[in-house]
Parts: C-alpha cells; sequence; structure tokens
C-alpha cells in the first residue's frame, strides 16, 4: 500500500490544499491556517450568541460555527448574522448540523458554510450489526446521497462552503458493519459525500476526521490524504480537531498531541481546539499551535532525507521492537525519567517534583500515580536512600568515581560508550545520541548491545521529524534497544512549553516509537530553590499526561468531555470539575462526560462509562455504549455513576497521605 501522506518527511512543507471561499476569508492553498471555535448559547438567544461571537472573534477566532439541530435554530441564525453585520462583524457563520437535512439546506441559504456529519445525516446509530450485501450496501449509499443531493445543490446555488465532518464516535451501523470501528472507516464515510460533491461539480468541502483518540485521528487524517491522492480527488483543505478533548492543562496536551503531530507534516488549514472551557478560552491555544509553524521552514535545521521507503505504516499503531533492558523496552509501559540534576541541592522533601511524596511524621514515601520511575542528578548523587519504585541515573564519571555502585546507572556519550577502556553497568547503561552520532559504526555496535537505552535528543526547531528520522535509522539497521525521547525546554512560559512538547514528543509515541520520556529545563542557576521545584513537578506531570494522550501509558483517570454547545443541557464544565473531583483518583478508567444525546454514546467512542445529558435535568448512564439508566435526576446522577463503578468492581475509595494537624 502506498504509504505518502504528507508532502515530506524529513522537511517542513505545507500540503497545498485547494482553497475554499468562506464568506469572504478563503481557507487552504497559500492562506494562512486558520483558528475557529463554536458558540456555547442556545442558539434561540439571538443576542447572547451574538456577544458571545464577538467575544470569540476578540480572543482571535476567524470563523464562528453554531448548532442548528432543528429548522426554528437554523431559521434564527439569520437573525444573528443580521444583528453581526449590523455591529459591523464580518466574521463567516458556520451551521453545525446533525440528523436533520432540512435545517441544514435552510441553513445553507444563510450562512457562509455548513456542517454535516456523514455518519447521522440521513444514516443512522442503533450499535446494530447488519448483514449487507454488495448489492444491498450500494444500495442504502444510494439512498443516502439522494437525500444528501439537494443540499449539494443548495449549496453550489448559494456559493456555500461545506465541511464533511466525520466523528469516530458517531459512525453509522451501515459503516460500522462494513468497515469496523477503524480509521478506513472514518474516510470511507466522508468519500461517499465527496464523491456526490464531485459529481455535481461543487468543491466548496472542507474535510475532518475528529476522534477523542489521537492514535484513531492522526491515522484518519493520514489515510484521507492518502485515499484523496489515490482516486485522483480534490486536494480539499483540512479542518484539525481532537474531539472532546476535556479541560485545563490534559485538554490542551491531548489536542496539542493529536493536532500538533499532523501540524509538524503540513498537514491542516484550519484549527479547532475543544475544550470544556469557555469558547473564547479556544481561539488561543489553537493559535499558539499554529504559530509555531509561522517560520518553521526557515528556522529548521536541514534533516537527511529518507532514501527508501518509509519503514513505518502511518496507518496503524505498532509498537516499536524492541528487547527489554531493565523496566525499559520489551511490554513495559514507557518510562519517566525526571531531572533533578541542576538542583543546587537535594532533600527528602524535594522529591514531591518527581511525584514522590515525603512525610516527616510517617516517615516515609508515598509514590503518586505521577511518580516518575527515574531521576537524573549527573554530577552529584542523592545523598540518601531513595524510596521503592524510585531508580538514579547519573552520568559516567560520577559513576566511576563513585565506585560503579549496581543501584546507580551511568550516562554515556557516544564517545565514551565507542572508546576501548569504558566500563559499563552490567544491566543498565544511558547513551546519549542525536541524528548526527548515529553513524555506521554505532548502529554496527548497537546491533549486539543488551544493557543500553538510547537517550535521544534534538536542537532542531523541526525537532518531531528530525527523532523520528532517528528512529527510522535504527529499524533500518535493525537496532532494538528502547529509546527513551530526551528534549530541553526553557520553561518561562509553561502553557506553551506544554503545547511544544506534546508535539514533539507524542508525535512520535503515536507511531510506537519511544520506551521513555525525559522532559529537561535550561533553569538558570540564579533561580530559586522553589522555582526550580515548581518548574521540575510541572514537567514530570506534562510527561505522564503526553503518555496518557497518546494512549501509551493510562496513570490517571481520563475525562472525555465535549466543548459544550448550544444543544447542552447541563453546565459541562460545573459538571466535569463536580465529577472529577469524585474520581480523579480512578486510575486509568475513561469517563466521557456529554452535553447531550448528539454527542452521547458514539462521541465517548472508548469511555468505559458515560454521563450524557438527555433532558432538562435528566442524566443518562452508560456502561460503554450501553445506557444503563436512562432518565436519572441531575442532583443523584453522579452518586448513580460511583454506584454504577462499586458494581463492576471498578471503584475505589480515595486515600490521601495528611499531616496531623500541628506537627
Amino acid at each position: 500500500m502506498n504509504k505518502t501522506y504528507c508532502p515530506s518527511l524529513t522537511e517542513y512543507k505545507r500540503r497545498l490544499s485547494r482553497e475554499v471561499k468562506i464568506g469572504d476569508l478563503p481557507m487552504g492553498g497559500l492562506n494562512p491556517i486558520r483558528v475557529q471555535s463554536m458558540t456555547t448559547v442556545d442558539t434561540m438567544d439571538t443576542l447572547g450568541s451574538v456577544e458571545q461571537t464577538l467575544r470569540m472573534v476578540e480572543a482571535g477566532c476567524e470563523y464562528v460555527r453554531i448548532t442548528a439541530p432543528s429548522v426554528k435554530e437554523a431559521q434564527n441564525l439569520l437573525e444573528i448574522k443580521k444583528e453581526l453585520r449590523k455591529r459591523g462583524c464580518t466574521v463567516p457563520l458556520i451551521a453545525d448540523i446533525h440528523f436533520t437535512p432540512n435545517a441544514a439546506e435552510l441553513a445553507a441559504r444563510i450562512v457562509e458554510k455548513v456542517r454535516v456529519n456523514p455518519g447521522n445525516y440521513a444514516d443512522k446509530k442503533k450499535f446494530d450489526f447488519i448483514e449487507y450485501t454488495d448489492a444491498t450496501y450500494h444500495a442504502e449509499v444510494e439512498r443516502i446521497r439522494e437525500r444528501f443531493r439537494p443540499l449539494v445543490q443548495i449549496c453550489k446555488q448559494y456559493g456555500t462552503a461545506m465541511r464533511i465532518g466525520t466523528n469516530h464516535g458517531s459512525l453509522s451501523d451501515r459503516i460500522l458493519s462494513r468497515y469496523g470501528d477503524t480509521p478506513l472507516g472514518m474516510v470511507e464515510s466522508a468519500l461517499e459525500f465527496l464523491r456526490l460533491c464531485e459529481e455535481e461539480n461543487y468543491y466548496d468541502v472542507v474535510l475532518s476526521m475528529k476522534a477523542s483518540n489521537t492514535q484513531v485521528m492522526v491515522q484518519a487524517y493520514r489515510l484521507l490524504v492518502q485515499k484523496l491522492d489515490e482516486e485522483g480527488l480534490q486536494p480539499y483543505p483540512l479542518h484539525l480537531g481532537v474531539t472532546e478533548a476535556g479541560e485545563a492543562e490534559d485538554g490542551r496536551i491531548k489536542s496539542a498531541v493529536g493536532i500538533g503531530t499532523l501540524l509538524e507534516d503540513g498537514l491542516g488549514d484550519t484549527v479547532r481546539v475543544s475544550l470544556t472551557e469557555a469558547p473564547e478560552a479556544e481561539a488561543p491555544v489553537a493559535k499558539a499551535l499554529i504559530d509555531r509553524y509561522t517560520n518553521r521552514a526557515s528556522e529548521a535545521q536541514p534533516i537527511r532525507p529518507l532514501l527508501e521507503e518509509e519503514p513505518l505504516d502511518p496507518f496503524q499503531y505498532h509498537r516499536r521492537l524492541t528487547h527489554e533492558v531493565g523496566t525499559f523496552g520489551g511490554l513495559n509501559v514507557p518510562r519517566v525519567v525526571a531531572d533533578l540534576s541542576r538542583l543546587p541541592r537535594l532533600e527528602y522533601a524535594d522529591l514531591r517534583a518527581a511525584g514522590h511524596l515525603y512525610s516527616s511524621f510517617l516517615d516515609k514515601f508515598q509514590m503518586s500515580d505521577l511518580g516518575a520511575d527515574f531521576i537524573y542528578t549527573g554530577e552529584r548523587p542523592v545523598p540518601f536512600m531513595l524510596p521503592n519504585g524510585l531508580k538514579e541515573i547519573v552520568t559516567h564519571s560520577a559513576w566511576v568515581d563513585g565506585g560503579q555502585r549496581l543501584d546507580h546507572f551511568p550516562l554515556l556519550t557516544a564517545d565514551t560508550y565507542l572508546s576501548d577502556f569504558a566500563k559499563l553497568h552490567p544491566q543498565l547503561n544511558f547513551l546519549v545520541v542525536e541524528l548526527g552520532t548515529l553513524d555506521v559504526e554505532l548502529l554496527a555496535r548497537l546491533r549486539t548491545e543488551t544493557r543500553v537505552v538510547l537517550a535521544l535528543n534534538t536542537t532542531n526547531a523541526h525537532a518531531m521529524p528530525e527523532l523520528r528520522r532517528a528512529f527510522f535509522d535504527l529499524l533500518e539497521y535493525g537496532v532494538t534497544c528502547p529509546v527513551v525521547i530526551r528534549r530541553v525546554y526553557t520553561v518561562h512560559d509553561m502553557p506553551q512549553t506544554q503545547l511544544d512538547a506534546a508535539t514533539d514528543v507524542g508525535g512520535l509515541l503515536i507511531d510506537g516509537l519511544g520506551d521513555g520520556i525525559a522532559l529537561c529545563t535550561d533553569l538558570l542557576p540564579e533561580q530559586e530553590q522553589e522555582a526550580w521545584l515548581h518548574d521540575i513537578d510541572q514537567l514530570n506531570q506534562l510527561s505522564f499526561g503526553i503518555l496518557q494522550a497518546a494512549r501509551t501509558r493510562m496513570s490517571k483517570t481520563e475525562y472525555i468531555s465535549c466543548p459544550s454547545c448550544g444543544r447542552t443541557l447541563f453546565d459541562l464544565q460545573e459538571t466535569t470539575a463536580m465529577i472529577r473531583k469524585r474520581t480523579d483518583h480512578l486510575k486509568g478508567v475513561k469517563i466521557g462526560i456529554m452535553g447531550c444525546i448528539v454527542n452521547g454514546p458514539g462521541e465517548m467512542a472508548d469511555a468505559d462509562y458515560g454521563y450524557v445529558g438527555v433532558g432538562k435535568g435528566k442524566i443518562a448512564l452508560y456502561r460503554g455504549q450501553e445506557v444503563i439508566k436512562k432518565a436519572v435526576p441531575e442532583g443523584q446522577a453522579v452518586d448513580e455513576l460511583i454506584e454504577l463503578m462499586r458494581e463492576d468492581g471498578r471503584w475505589i475509595e480515595k486515600e490521601v497521605l495528611e499531616e496531623p494537624v500541628g506537627v
């Protein structure tokens, strides 16, 4: 199968897509990558929608999407638009449509763009498996096409653009029955609609392949680009987004892992970051992701191009085959290394920055779920015994000078490793490498090495592709040593560092590359000890957040929460905060929190449990995609959700390590 999905795997080149006119603001082609978001106010609240739209535009939104679940909301888009234009706001409006072709056909006459979801536009999802023959399948496709054709003709007549937006969680029973719950099913769902658009000579189309699972999302977008090219279809612009990313840092990290991975390879013409927050909070995050690429081509150092075909399957997750070294590689989850080497001094309590909490009253450590597996202390080994489960890495010279202790693990340079006199730890050594140091001599030596974990580093602005290129060399030469991905950041802007690291490292993890993560900071020597510890703590939490967002190590509860819109039946931010407060200790449990049935069981995709608004003050509770309780009063719903987990043996009580008062 052709693996080509982007202009270059080693050079930053943006995919040249077809330009699509959306009002007075075109997308795709040579235009900048656009920012957009979606209102959360009831669409029938004209002034509320207008005021929120103005705030979103002020925050950087270039397109604003508004839900139109029925004809009356679609009709009211006209009033919203008139009021915005009266106030001098010309932002293009997008109608968001689910289930209701008649609302789409009306909205297409009013706004600049309509978004349709092929999974529920004249198609259905009842979680039924249907046996199709080729003839019955094609007859069903033709029925849906005929229902879709009038919208295409109206859009063409009125100069209205369209987004065909597939969502992983709302694939129809028909698509699931034939293709399964796969990226290919997502792509085919959109292509069925797109082929009809081209038959009607209608090309003002934008495409999206959104999912809450970042691996699925990235694979689907890549496969879409490959299929468009393979079928000779137009290179339509791409709308990038991770559905139901969540809130706060977790939502930003997860969005960056998915969206940033694609932006690195030059894919994407507009970005929407879906956070369970006010919509005006989304635009700055999207802009921060996009801005990394404004000067990327001129800032990046050249990367050695690939001579052979890419050694990975970019459309399916496979973890790189490695042998086990210590607790790295093989079947082990990726490990986290916290860099404490630049701290002027280290005491028991300081290990909290690496997720290991010390109680002086109990004189014992408690490792949190975000406890680092290793700490790097450089030239100054820790002067006390470490808690169980935490191991220490030191420089090779410190290891040799300290008597080559078995409970310390040395970090070597390539020159030291290749020298004839280098002493190595019998079980576990760390070797710092970059793409430039992976020459034929070193690669040949590593092919038979059983005691080394590579610490892969780069200083290239185009970091993820350079690190990926190094992994390609390891694959080509048959080197199966585990690899820790090491990145150094200047932590003066932690929100930006979160996005940068999630992109640089997450993009590799999504492709199964990486057996550990080490995020370091080049902190200034004069910085206060507490400030150092705070930054190290932030980087440690970020490491675990990236591993979780890339679905490679689940260390905390995951919340798949939608970003709210005019369909939402309860206060999503308040409810998400309340559920998080009660359940954030349930390691690895995935909870979907959805404002309405549109973003209900389907959109939760692979959640273990679901909390879905089904009416004013009424909640439906799900186990997986099966509804268990249909109309629970909102005030009792969280207790009922916990009771459901208790029945399944998934509930555990919170434990808190506290110092006694007055000690």
